[in-house]
């Protein structure tokens, strides 16, 4: 295993943080960010704008970066979660994610690794800085939204504490990688 380093994320990592989070949502992000695309244009290059923006929860302010000989193989998104109790996702293929947010917890949006740096233990380690930033920021819980039949990344949460507390059917779509449900775990802070 090569040596590597845990940053925070700066503006240049941007790129790199799309594609990271496009692996990390199964097929979601790609959704959302075909959405977003003007005619032509690279959904990643999208994803790329969106984590160039300040001030937002999807900004490469909430991000965390593992790197390793200059280049970044890994990333960590995860921010304050409050939910409004009004507003309501009319998107159907969005809804169920929408309705499965935990107010009030740190959120672990999105954690991934480029393939050969997967199984080294670096994804537990961003889960548990995850955890200490929920603690630092005042936060009892963190919560992360799974899809069942990623059955690896289940037994995963299982194993690190998470609890499932509430799931929804996912609505099919060619860009989503999973069918069946998506679920939501929470993890208490001591």
């Amino acid at each position: 295993m090569h040596p590597y380093r845990i940053r925070p994320a700066t503006k240049t990592d941007c790129e790199t943080i799309a594609a990271l989070y496009s692996i990390s949502s199964d097929g979601v992000a790609d959704y959302i960010w075909q959405k977003l695309a003007e005619p032509g244009q690279d959904i990643l290059a999208v994803g790329r704008a969106r984590y160039e923006r300040e001030g937002t929860a999807f900004s490469y302010q909430n991000c965390t970066v593992v790197e390793t000989d200059g280049a970044v193989i890994g990333m960590l998104v995860a921010f304050p979660m409050h939910v409004d109790p009004a507003a309501e996702e009319d998107d159907p293929v969005l809804a169920p994610y929408s309705r499965l947010e935990e107010d009030d917890s740190y959120y672990i949006c999105g954690v991934a690794l480029f393939e050969p740096y997967r199984g080294q233990g670096i994804g537990g380690e961003l889960m548990r800085l995850a955890e200490a930033q929920a603690r630092d920021r005042g936060f009892g819980k963190t919560s992360l939204i799974v899809f069942e039949q990623n059955a690896g990344a289940k037994r995963l949460y299982d194993r690190i504490g998470y609890t499932e507390v509430a799931r929804e059917p996912v609505c099919p779509h060619p860009l989503i990688h999973f069918t069946g449900d998506a679920v939501l775990m929470v993890k208490r802070l001591d």
